[in-house]
């Protein structure tokens, strides 16, 4: 972690604070410490807030695009690409059932991270790192295709169809957890998955639906 810190040139004196943010919730409970969530939900934010920022100041195109631009540049995948340049997936701290760090738990860490950077360094310090860390990326996030996307275009190689159902909504009214099936052809279900969102349930679920047709055809 220090490595990292005088990487990006952060002198701090709460370095706690950034390992709780690349603590996974299975090692907080392994070792009755505190996890990540709480820095995770700030991060979300923050980096939301940090991606409007650059492209209001940078890119003179309508409100639309802009949002559409913001959306594909802090998405899950370009989320992952992001930490992994920073090798943040090896300082993270998972419990002993999780020894391999899943996506979404890479792009939250990497939100968590910035959570922390944010009530550390404030604002200014937080866009610095993240010019650093994340703008000069972008033109790769540009070439990412969501699971939705890369399910729907091997999908229509055969003329087939799919379509989304939010099956279950469960968890507490401030934190909802959302479960999503995809269906071909309105019968056939395909995959299931679950997210604080519809969008990330129906995301989750087109990732493993694209994981099952893709090992089907190779077979």
């Amino acid at each position: 972690m220090n490595d990292l810190l005088k990487q990006l040139n952060i002198e701090t004196k709460h370095i706690d604070l950034y390992l709780q943010a690349l603590t996974h919730t299975s090692y907080a409970h392994e070792n009755q410490t505190d996890h990540n969530e709480r820095l995770e939900f700030l991060g979300d934010a923050v980096i939301e807030l940090m991606m409007s920022t650059y492209l209001f100041t940078h890119d003179q195109s309508n409100q639309g695009v802009l949002t559409k631009r913001r959306a594909q540049a802090v998405r899950e995948e370009a989320l992952v690409l992001y930490a992994q340049k920073m090798d943040l997936e090896s300082k993270m701290r998972l419990g002993n059932g999780e020894q391999i760090a899943k996506p979404s738990m890479i792009a939250d860490a990497f939100e968590a991270f910035f959570g922390a950077l944010y009530m550390d360094q404030g604002f200014d310090k937080t866009y610095e790192i993240f010019n650093k860390v994340v703008i000069p990326h972008l033109n790769l996030v540009e070439h990412i295709k969501d699971y939705k996307t890369q399910l729907q275009e091997f999908i229509q190689l055969e003329r087939k169809s799919l379509s989304y159902k939010t099956v279950k909504v469960g968890g507490p009214s401030h934190r909802p957890i959302f479960k999503s099936e995809v269906f071909l052809e309105n019968s056939i279900m395909l995959g299931t998955g679950q997210g604080s969102s519809t969008k990330e349930a129906e995301q989750n679920a087109a990732k493993e639906a694209l994981s099952k047709v893709v090992k089907e055809r190779s077979l």
